[in-house]
Parts: C-alpha cells; structure tokens; sequence
C-alpha cells in the first residue's frame, strides 16, 4: 500500500506515468493500473494519506463478483429422440426446455446447436420416420449351411429379416426359400413377434412380393396383398434398384450377418428348427446391445416409441392361401387340381378366381364369393351343391335312383349290370356316379345292346370299367375282342369295405 499512496502523491504533484515508474522502479502498466483503481474508487490524495492499509486495499481491491452460473444446455440424444414422435418438432420441445429451465438458451442458439450436435450422427438417408408406421423386410443373400443328417449333404437356408422404422427393433429368421409360403410364413411370425401391426410394410422387388416391378405402378403379388389386407397393412415396395428407399432394412441385414450369420460360421445344425434356435437367442442379444452414440438400445426404444404405436393384431394369423384364375365350365363347375367344384349355375362359362388353402377352395366372382367347398383330393371326381344347379337339373337327379339304373342295366345284360354296380359303390355318394351310368346306357340307343353288353364284358376282363374305356372301344369297334361269354357273378376288387348290392334295396 505504501507504494500505491506514492503513486498517488506524485501524480497529484504533476508527475507523468514515465517519471513515476521511473522514480519508484515500477512499469507504466503497474502504475497505470494503481492510478485507474484509484479513479474508479474515486479517491483523493488527501483521503488516501489518512486510510490504514488494509481498508485502502478493500477499496482499491475489492473482491471478484461470483461467477454467472451457467445456462443448463438440452439433452440432445433425448431431442433427436423426441423429433422421432409424430408431429413434434424443435419449436414444442424448445418451449418444454424453456419449462423446465427458465434460464435456458433461446430458440434460435437451441436450433444451431441442435443441428450442430446432429450432424455428427451417421446419417445417410434423409427419410422422415414414425413409430410403429413402417416396417421393412428383405432376404439377407447370405446364407446358412444345414447339414442332412442322413446323407451328409449340406443344403443352404435363406435369411429373412424385418426392422422397424424407428426403433430399427429387428426380426430374422431362417427358411428353405423365398417362395410365396416361406415369404408369408415369415411375415406372419415377424408380425407375432411384435405383436403389433404397423402401417406400412415396404418390401423389395423379389417376385413373391411383387407380381410385375415398376417404378410408378407397381403389382403386388395377390396372395401377399391378401395377406397385408388381413392385417391391414398397405403395401409400398421399394423403388428397382433403390436401397435407400429401405434403410432400416440394409441395415438390420449387415447387423443380422455380422451379429448372427458371422457367430454361427463355426457351428453345425442339422435341422432348420435347430438353426433357428440359434438365431433367435442371438437376435435378443443383438436388440438388447447398448447404441455407440444414442441412449438405449434397439429394445428400450421399440418399447418406448415403436410398440405403443403398433394396432393390434386380428384374433386369428392369417391362413396362407393362394389364387388361381379359372374359367366355369358348361356344367356349372370349376376344376381345380383334378376335381371339379360347382358354383351357382348362372356363373356358367365366367371367368372367376380361385382362392385354396390346404383345407378349402372358394370361388370369386368379381371380387364376390360365389362358392367355398372343403378341398377334396379325388381326381376326376364332382362336389356339387344342390342349391347350385339349375331347377331342371335337380329335377332330373331327383328322377334317377340307383335301383332304377341297376333295372336298366339288367335289362342290357349281366356284364353291362356289374359294371353299373361297380360305378355307384365306387363313389362316396351314388349321385356322383349318375351321369358316368347314364353316358354308358344310352350307348345302348346308339351302337346296340349286344355292342354294348360285349364291350362291358371286355372292360371287366380289361379292369377298367369306366366311361371312357367303354366308349372307346364302342367307337373303335374293339368291343369283339373279349374271350369271355359267361356273365361275371362278381366284380374285381371286392372287400369288406364295399358296400354290396343290398344298400341300393
């Protein structure tokens, strides 16, 4: 302090800053800064003199002011979290900052720093994401070696993989192929996995997705729509040859090769189901795994974000079904894998679709059903309705019995008798027998009874009583060629299972 009230007595006795440092061997600077404490604190020479040092040295050196507090900055990985949700944006979460901190930053630094912070994400595809709005699926192209336990070879099972938009939240799978009931398949058990529904589901152009490519108008494959419809699914392929319209999907792929296809490398599975084991305790692993750069994991976000946002999915999984175009046939019936299913008579010669699964058949008619049928595996044979043939017709079948048929052919003969009977006991249902025996006794009336009665006897020797046979030979004039003139008392193929002669009675 003694130097300081120095300073003071020569500057007030005219002294310049040169003359002072020079006189008390201090620099300019110290005393510039002695006389300009001074000036601020507003002290005179004579006030300076009287002071003691240590009230001087509070005036002249008071203490420093405390330190501003600093401003709380945002959460950013939980912004960037929150712009995920469906109509947030940073004005809402700005003024939610603004709640909770009221000495927070203002809306344009929150921006820039925002943006700042989110630029150093691994971003590549500029795409705006809802929760539980999209779901992306695609095959991996690598694959999985199965060994056959009982030959040795080695058969490769496809991966199939399913992410969710948001919380990139992935399914994977392995199947045989990428046919339409492994496709289906696949999609019905992602959707079980998370169980939910999303909005949207975006495949690639692979053909059981997609019927015909195209980059305005795209055909999805029927059966697929049908079962996106049970869902209530929509339906947006991916553009051809445009991997970033699907993210989500490329990456749970690299994710899926390199955290389950890459793991797997060294191990040995025998069966598909044993294989799929594996997979699926490392899919838990890999959606529980920590991010590098956001809070959570694939998990904690689908929970928070993704699943709420899900529909529910319907009470029962979707059947796999497929289609067929079919044309009605004259008789009122449509075939279908060798067998014939009516549909009502007024549909005759139409073009309709067919929809079968493993137990039933149903027939369409611009886009109506006109018929179901429990699906049948007996080639050649009818499942009529009653209700679905014309008045006349059913009329007619009413007319016709079995005895009545039976009478007819005895009156013919013996052998033409005994191919009758093996016609109505070889059906489930006599009825369906009926035009066969008609077509076969009214041949009579055109090539004569003994014709007829000879070329009966040759299809019993022959064993092939039927239509076709009879008429044949009826047509080619063969009918002379049967060694046998005595009436055959049984028929061939008899068993215990066979109805006789006394259910017609």
């Amino acid at each position: 302090m003694r130097q300081i009230k120095e300073v003071l007595r020569l500057h007030a006795n005219g002294r310049s800053h040169r003359e002072i440092a020079a006189a008390l061997r201090l620099s300019r600077a110290t005393v510039w800064e002695y006389l300009d404490r001074a000036r601020r604190a507003r002290l005179e020479l004579e006030q300076v003199i009287g002071m003691v040092d240590e009230a001087l040295e509070r005036l002249l050196f008071p203490p420093s002011p405390p330190a501003r507090k600093k401003r709380p900055a945002p959460d950013w990985a939980q912004v960037h979290r929150e712009l995920g949700r469906k109509h947030v944006t940073l004005d809402l979460l700005w003024n939610e900052y603004k709640l909770q901190e009221p000495e927070g930053y203002g809306y344009s630094w929150f921006c820039k720093h925002y943006e700042r912070w989110a630029a150093a994400l691994p971003v590549t595809l500029r795409q705006i994401l809802t929760p539980g709005e999209k779901l992306f699926v695609d095959y991996s192209g690598k694959k999985l070696g199965i060994v056959n336990p009982d030959t040795g070879e080695i058969r490769e099972a496809e991966l199939f993989v399913a992410a969710l938009g948001v919380s990139g939240y992935f399914y994977a799978e392995l199947t045989w192929t990428q046919q339409l009931p492994d496709w289906i398949g696949s999609h019905v058990r992602a959707l079980t996995f998370y169980n939910g529904a999303p909005a949207i589901v975006v495949p690639d152009n692979l053909k059981s997705a997609v019927h015909k490519p195209d980059f305005y108008d795209p055909v999805v494959n029927r059966t697929y729509g049908d079962m996106c419809a049970h869902y209530g699914v929509a339906v947006i392929p991916a553009r051809p040859r445009k991997p970033r319209d699907k993210p989500k999907a490329e990456l749970s792929v690299l994710l899926a090769q390199r955290w389950i296809l890459a793991r797997l490398r060294h191990q040995r599975f025998f069966s598909l189901d044993e294989a799929n084991r594996a997979v699926a305790a490392l899919l838990v692993e890999a959606n529980n795994k920590k991010f590098k750069k956001l809070p959570g994991s694939r998990r904690s976000v689908f929970d928070e974000l993704d699943r709420p946002a899900l529909r529910p999915l319907p009470a029962r999984p979707y059947q796999f079904a497929q289609w067929k175009a079919a044309r009605v046939h004259i008789d009122y019936h449509v075939e279908f894998d060798e067998h014939f299913y009516s549909v009502p008579y007024r549909y005759a010669r139409e073009q309709v679709d067919v929809r079968y699964t493993q137990n039933t058949v149903e027939i369409f008619h611009r886009g109506q059903r006109i018929a179901a049928h429990g699906r049948s595996h007996r080639r050649g044979d009818p499942t009529t309705i009653p209700s679905h043939m014309p008045p006349h017709h059913q009329a007619a079948t009413t007319d016709w019995n079995p005895q009545r048929l039976l009478r007819w052919a005895t009156d013919i003969g013996p052998h033409t008798a005994a191919v009758i009977e093996h016609l109505l006991r070889g059906r489930r249902h006599p009825e369906q027998a009926y035009r066969a025996c008609l077509g076969i006794l009214r041949m009579g009336k055109k090539y004569d009874r003994r014709r007829l009665e000879a070329a009966c006897c040759c299809a019993i020797e022959k064993k092939a009583m039927n239509y076709q046979f009879i008429a044949s030979t009826l047509k080619n004039g063969l009918e002379g060629s049967s060694t046998s003139t005595a009436p055959q008392s049984e028929l061939p193929l008899a068993h215990a299972n066979v109805r006789g002669p006394s259910y017609y009675h």
